[in-house]
């Protein structure tokens, strides 16, 4: 058995702990020194060098000094009984900081993800009318009247509390679908639905779902106070391509009220379902298929190609 007996120095530079972090160590009874006689100085032995990489190990995990401490003594009796409910202790405790990361990760990733579709759209003044399809997801809804504010209905304290409520959390934009373009455009009181992803997976009776349709699409630049403009380029845009449209549309807000007080910098996408004369607009598409039918893969094309940037 090596019985070397090492200095601060030395113990700092093999450990690469340094004397600082030593010295509170010791006070905390995790590495003792000994003491010389003579001069009192600090020492270390083999032993005492040898309890740095459980240490460290220990901290690896997350453990804080208290509750190494608190492990190096529980692992000196004769039962592991203790030390194996404190690592039970800190797994619930890891699992729950791991709840809080995937949530704030979640949530900054998806706002960095709209402030570069915004960028985009305002660098390259992105306002033609496209046909694209909107891929079905579940997403949290609710029901409100929407009586001409649309900076309460999109910073939404009703819908905030909903959430709450549901002990959940939402990510992403927030979408409004209009029952009613005509009562949008004339600024009328309506139903709405108020619709965002949640972090958490919610009950299906709360969840509405938004997309698995043929939209013509267009993005508005600006203040909300000129949007009409955009809507009736949609429609323009819609009946000179040959295209039905919906009573009713989907507003998706990139940039908006919670990102700027700038509404130069205001970034609104208009989604209106639309069909072709004749056509069956409500088509079911089972999500676990992995290919659609010949004839909807090639109405989806036709359509893809009659619609894709054209302008109004």
């Amino acid at each position: 058995m090596k019985t070397k007996g090492y200095t601060i120095s030395q113990m700092s530079e093999i450990s690469k702990i340094s004397k600082k972090a030593l010295r509170f160590y010791d006070d905390l009874g995790l590495i003792s020194s000994k003491r010389h006689g003579a001069n009192n100085y600090r020492y270390y032995t083999h032993d005492d060098l040898l309890s740095v990489p459980p240490l460290k190990y220990y901290k690896q995990m997350g453990f804080n000094l208290g509750e190494i401490r608190a492990a190096f003594e529980v692992g000196s009796n004769t039962s592991l009984s203790a030390l194996r409910k404190m690592f039970m202790k800190k797994i619930q405790l890891l699992q729950d900081e791991e709840k809080i990361l995937h949530l704030r990760l979640t949530s900054v990733r998806d706002w960095l993800e709209l402030l570069h579709e915004a960028e985009m759209v305002l660098e390259n003044n992105l306002q033609s009318v496209s046909v694209k399809y909107i891929a079905p997801e579940q997403l949290l809804f609710q029901k409100q009247t929407f009586s001409s504010d649309i900076k309460s209905a999109i910073i939404n304290i009703d819908f905030t509390n909903h959430v709450e409520a549901m002990e959940n959390n939402i990510t992403g934009p927030v979408i409004i679908y209009f029952s009613s373009t005509n009562d949008r455009l004339s600024n009328t009181e309506q139903q709405i639905q108020m619709l965002q992803k949640t972090i958490f997976p919610c009950q299906t009776e709360q969840t509405h779902t938004y997309g698995g349709f043929l939209a013509a699409s267009c993005y508005h630049i600006g203040s909300h106070e000129t949007i009409n403009q955009t809507y009736k380029k949609i429609q323009r845009w819609c009946t000179a391509n040959n295209y039905d449209y919906d009573g009713g549309s989907y507003e998706r807000y990139i940039t908006d009220f919670w990102t700027t007080n700038n509404d130069e910098l205001f970034v609104t996408e208009i989604i209106v379902r639309v069909s072709r004369p004749g056509k069956v607009v409500h088509r079911q598409i089972k999500l676990d298929e992995n290919d659609l039918t010949d004839d909807l893969a090639d109405d989806l094309a036709d359509d893809l190609a009659l619609g894709r940037n054209d302008d109004d």
